[in-house]
């Protein structure tokens, strides 16, 4: 064997030369990772004794993708493309033994060599879309001159990989071999490629026909999935290209879309959201070394919505869970709704039917809250009442044994006053999950002031486990996301009021990339949540639609009216009440643009992200960002609030807020940190 450099080693099995990279965690192509490559192909090819070339990766996964470290930096070493064309362009057989993943640029370089083994548990993709990029070293050209343009269409949009079977079957695998021996099954395929004489197969030489009606269908089709997004369309533009032109003038339009996305905001956008997720993964001041506490068992007080929701999530990943209710008749709705969400994952195809019977096995529905004395871990989800939460948490106190971890749901309220509640704060803990809970991916984990340091590790440890994007948030009314929120809804209420139109504000935000607005959200969620009839005086929009009966979609109208498809349109009793409130504040009304509806609605926003920021309450501006994403469908190619603020400019976003504060006040003052960061010239980014 023979070191090539630190990370990729040559070595001879008889006639066939073997290229080992071996660059952990995930074998990314770095620059000495390419040199070794592009080396150890020229030594194999100049050695009269090699007769094929087998390139395997150690560890666990064969090139999982570029090295995203690399980005925007200067390039060194041998590029991706001339390391490929190394590779495909070798006049002896080079097979591709793939492992683990095949990803991005792992693939592009599989699809250079000349053939390509697998084992059967082998995944193979190209996910840069999932960056806002597409693959740019030849991976739009060669992939459909392999599977056909339509099966690359979906690889290379939704950016999801393909098992080993479906590429065997696909013809980007040759051949599948023994999952204990890669190695030796590519070496014995290579020997097999030399013994038959096989030809070196350049995917380049191959042409690609489609039916042309297919890319404008393919559009069409996916649409609403695409919305707001470059880089799903600047991927189908380059398998057009694949399609339509040569190789080498199919590589030059796949370059040329490549750099406009590359140096756009919204690459730049989807790979900040990419390390912030990874980033909020840490929590800044834990002591090292703290070792999370062992959950294997979870109480979920309330069975209702989010109770079920949340325990599905914790079924799902093979713990058990009690829940709690007050009564036979909720205990019975609450788990029939959980069982019927499980059979309709099922029935999509993304649960297996007995995995339904296996998760429900793992529910130990009760109406004894004594039944929690067990549990490492007890999850309270039931309303918003802080007399309610602190007597359930008296309770607990009492039944949980020593150790257990006491988590709230609450959404807004103050953990540590629910905390008082107990002769061990340290062992409370916010887990604020959002609707649906078993579908929305965000949670944000609320460490109160006496918060112990395991229970935090283990509350995010545990996010991990089932499937959430955990952010660490401080305590104060709504954390991070309600507490912008309502920043946002209290602007969205007040432009209304002043002339624009709830179906105005909705389309704007809706526009900008959210997936509804205001509005329409509030319909769908029911305009009665939090509203009282018995004390209700019309003080509010919202109250007097309420009193007339419109409620939101259940009731066939709110600011919308609903047919029975549940399509909106504009409704003439909401704008006459707006009208009617707008008269009696003696608000002279006035045409608002779209412009200012979408500052006034993202500015403070973003303002008081910068408050939370001061206070403590969020640890970086990323944190804030990823639950923004992950919890309110901010548009992902905006990067979330904090990231749209810098790429406004927080000079600009700084002027815009005090332009506003002069017309309407107190509202739109700007945050102390938001005016030294624009003073100094530097951005939220600075701070992550």
């Amino acid at each position: 064997m023979t070191a090539i450099n630190d990370v990729v080693d040559l070595s001879r099995d008889g006639e066939i030369a073997v290229i080992t990279v071996n660059s952990p965690p995930v074998n990314a192509l770095s620059a000495p990772v390419r040199d070794g490559i592009a080396e150890g192909v020229t030594s194999a090819v100049a050695d009269p004794d090699v007769k094929a070339i087998v390139l395997v990766c150690a560890g666990r996964t064969f090139i999982a993708g570029a090295d995203i470290t690399e980005f925007g930096k200067p390039p060194r070493g041998v590029s991706l493309h001339d390391m490929i064309d190394r590779i495909e362009s070798a006049t002896k057989p080079v097979i591709a033994a793939i492992h683990g993943t095949a990803l991005g640029g792992g693939l592009e370089t599989a699809l250079g060599a000349h053939y390509r083994v697998a084992v059967p548990s082998a995944k193979l993709g190209l996910p840069e879309v999932k960056l806002g990029l597409l693959p740019g070293a030849g991976g739009t050209q060669r992939l459909p001159r392999v599977v056909g343009a339509e099966a690359a269409l979906k690889m290379v949009t939704s950016g999801n990989p393909i098992g080993a079977k479906a590429a065997l079957d696909s013809g980007l695998v040759d051949e599948l071999v023994d999952e204990a021996d890669l190695r030796g099954g590519a070496v014995a395929f290579a020997r097999k490629v030399v013994a038959e004489s096989r030809p070196l197969k350049k995917i380049r030489e191959r042409s690609v026909t489609a039916d042309p009606a297919l890319f404008e269908r393919f559009r069409a089709e996916n649409a609403r999935k695409f919305r707001g997004f470059d880089a799903p369309e600047a991927n189908i533009k380059c398998i057009e290209a694949a399609v339509a032109l040569p190789f080498e003038d199919g590589l030059k339009r796949e370059r040329e879309l490549f750099m406009g996305l590359m140096t756009g905001t919204q690459s730049a956008a989807q790979r900040h959201i990419f390390f912030a997720e990874r980033q909020a993964a840490r929590i800044k001041d834990l002591p090292e070394g703290t070792a999370p506490r062992p959950v294997k068992s979870v109480g979920v007080i309330g069975a209702g919505t989010m109770g079920g929701g949340i325990s599905m999530n914790f079924l799902s990943a093979g713990i058990p869970v009690t829940i709690v209710e007050t009564n036979p008749e909720a205990l019975d709705r609450g788990v029939g709704i959980m069982r019927k969400n499980y059979a309709a994952s099922a029935a999509k195809g993304a649960l297996k039917p007995e995995a339904v019977e296996a998760n429900m096995g793992r529910l130990s529905p009760t109406l004894d809250l004594e039944a929690l004395k067990d549990c490492d871990l007890i999850i309270e989800a039931v309303f918003e009442d802080m007399a309610v939460k602190k007597e359930i948490f008296g309770k607990l106190d009492r039944i949980a044994k020593p150790g257990a971890i006491l988590a709230t749901n609450t959404s807004y309220l103050d953990v540590d006053e629910i905390a008082s509640a107990t002769s061990r704060p340290q062992d409370v803990v916010g887990l604020h999950f959002f609707s649906p809970a078993n579908v929305m991916k965000l949670l944000e984990v609320v460490r109160g002031a006496k918060t112990a340091p395991d229970v935090l590790a283990t509350a995010m440890g545990l996010a991990k486990t089932i499937g959430k994007v955990a952010v660490v948030a401080g305590v104060c009314f709504g954390f991070i996301g309600n507490r912008m929120l309502r920043a946002r809804q209290d602007q969205a209420q007040a432009l209304i009021l002043e002339g624009a139109m709830p179906w105005d504000v909705d389309r704007v935000l809706y526009d900008f990339g959210f997936p509804m607005g205001p509005f329409q959200m509030a319909d769908l969620a029911g305009l009665d949540i939090g509203w009282n009839a018995a004390t209700s005086k019309g003080e509010t929009v919202r109250d007097r639609l309420c009193e007339a009966g419109k409620r939101g979609q259940k009731t066939g109208s709110g600011f919308y009216d609903y047919d029975e498809k549940r399509n909106r349109t504009p409704s003439k009793v909401a704008e006459e009440i707006i009208l009617a409130k707008s008269a009696e504040l003696g608000i002279a009304r006035r045409q608002v643009s779209d412009q200012e509806i979408l500052e006034r609605c993202l500015y403070p926003m973003i303002n008081e992200g910068a408050r939370i920021l001061e206070e403590g309450i969020a640890q970086r501006p990323s944190d804030i960002d990823v639950a923004w994403i992950y919890g309110y469908g901010f548009p992902v190619y905006r990067g979330g609030p904090m990231f749209y603020g810098d790429t406004v400019g927080l000079k600009t976003l700084l002027e815009g807020l005090e332009k506003y504060e002069k017309v309407h006040g107190a509202a739109f003052k700007p945050a102390a940190l938001l005016t030294k960061l624009a003073a100094e010239g530097k951005s939220f980014r600075d701070l992550n």
